[in-house]
């Protein structure tokens, strides 16, 4: 009996076929990826889109990405503050789990982060399916080796190292160059935001040649200050907004001009290949500052406290075919819940810890548990005003217990009842007190084991 029939021919046939099938079932799995975009804006006051009920200013280009997709009413960033943030996004982790609790500044006796070497970020895990990684514009979690984008899984960076420009032109900082592409130091010309917006349309452009996925995080410095529009920007605006005074025009001017830009990236993600395959997330990484005219809507304070008002941030996300349009929920997440949201929606297994918890069921229009039962917050501070200590807040349901100032007192507020944190009920409810107390210091304990300094 021949069990075998296998001529020279006919086995090399057999092997090509089974190659094909192979390469053509990996392109069929491939096909499904979707790309990531992640706009991180800074410092946007949570009433500061007209989409988010902003009469004074117009943002049409946001407000159509927001229509295009599912609206959030209640996303927090993870800190009022900028690094810590942008630490948690990129880490999925509570940011003093990965040694960022404050603001990484240029000079080490104001500085309070120092990004862990063990810290795993989203574009190392996205590059094990295949992922390109970019970001363009303002990274903020470090300013040297071991700590730079292209240190820590970016294929590519264009964009500043540091935290704030003292100028939008000139881009230093304590006269200090922190532009770069790649690790090699830049002096490009023109307003930063406009950079950004054309550093990443150039990116999208290139990626039209490629055929991996890619995630690109575009994280502009605008509207953080120096509140700085272009010329023309401003004139617009005041012609405009006639009974508008100076201050909110500048930082109306800004936050348009920002819109134009993320607009036009929107337009050039519209013209590529992969339009309809990329999923995209708005985000802020705290809320607006309120000394220079940041509008936080119908919430309490801004950029830089515990409040509502820095906390919560105007958030979307856009996924063409996935996403229903014109969705809205109310359904509670933080920056750190993007990383496994963004994970999950690329078939990427997380192999180890995170704090974070995927939200795609919701994107997908499916019931959904909440993430978690307690929320915290916490930021660590230099200065007369807080003396490197911390703040914190946590929230179990509709209580919130929150620490605005290392020196100043707990307080207690039914966020159902109250969403202006107006009425302290500290003193009324000690059992709420007492048991979201001992939770919070718990979990500081737990931030302890965490170096936050450089070894």
């Amino acid at each position: 009996m021949k069990l075998l029939d296998f001529t020279p021919t006919r086995f090399i046939l057999t092997i090509v076929w089974a190659v094909l099938f192979c390469l053509s079932t990996t392109l069929v799995a491939t096909a499904d990826e979707p790309n990531v975009l992640i706009i991180m804006v800074d410092d946007l006051g949570y009433g500061d889109l007209s989409c988010y009920g902003a009469t004074d200013l117009r943002t049409p280009h946001i407000d159509q990405l927001v229509s295009e997709g599912m609206r959030f009413d209640e996303f927090y960033a993870n800190c009022p503050v900028c690094s810590p943030t942008r630490a948690a996004l990129l880490s999925g982790r509570y940011q003093d789990m990965v040694g960022v609790p404050g603001v990484i500044r240029t000079h080490a006796d104001n500085s309070w982060g120092y990004l862990t070497a063990g810290a795993r970020l989203l574009p190392e895990l996205l590059a094990s399916a295949g992922y390109d990684s970019a970001i363009i514009g303002k990274w903020h979690l470090g300013l040297e080796a071991p700590n730079r984008p292209i240190d820590r899984g970016f294929n590519h960076f264009h964009g500043f190292l540091g935290d704030m420009m003292d100028d939008y032109y000139t881009h230093r900082r304590h006269d200090i160059n922190y532009m770069r592409e790649g690790t090699n130091e830049i002096d490009p010309e023109g307003h930063a935001t406009d950079l950004f917006s054309e550093w990443a349309c150039e990116y999208l452009k290139k990626r039209e040649r490629k055929g991996s996925p890619f995630l690109l995080y575009l994280a502009y410095n605008a509207p953080h200050t120096p509140v700085q529009p272009p010329e023309e920007w401003l004139a617009k605006v005041k012609e405009r907004e006639a009974d508008i005074d100076e201050e909110r025009a500048k930082l109306v001017a800004l936050i348009e001009h920002m819109d134009d830009g993320i607009g036009r990236v929107l337009k050039c993600l519209e013209e590529s290949e992969f339009a309809e395959n990329t999923l995209v997330v708005f985000t802020s990484d705290n809320g607006g500052l309120v000394r220079v005219g940041a509008n936080n809507g119908p919430l309490r304070e801004g950029k830089a406290t515990m409040y509502e008002g820095g906390l919560k941030v105007c958030t979307a996300v856009r996924w063409p075919g996935t996403v229903e349009p014109g969705s809205r929920t109310s359904f509670r997440a933080m920056s750190m819940d993007i990383f496994p949201t963004v994970c999950e929606a690329a078939g990427v297994r997380i192999p180890h810890p995170i704090d974070g918890r995927s939200f795609l069921p919701t994107l997908l229009g499916k019931e959904q548990e909440p993430l978690r039962e307690l929320w915290f917050w916490r930021r660590r501070e230099g200065g007369n005003d807080y003396g490197g200590k911390t703040v914190e807040a946590v929230r179990r349901g509709d209580w919130k217990l929150l620490q605005n100032s290392p020196f100043g007192p707990l307080e207690l507020y039914n966020l159902a009842d109250d969403p202006l944190e107006a009425h302290d009920l500290s003193q009324e409810n000690r059992q709420e007190f007492n048991e979201l107390a001992a939770a919070l210091r718990r979990e500081i304990q737990r931030y302890g084991t965490v170096p936050w300094q450089k070894p």
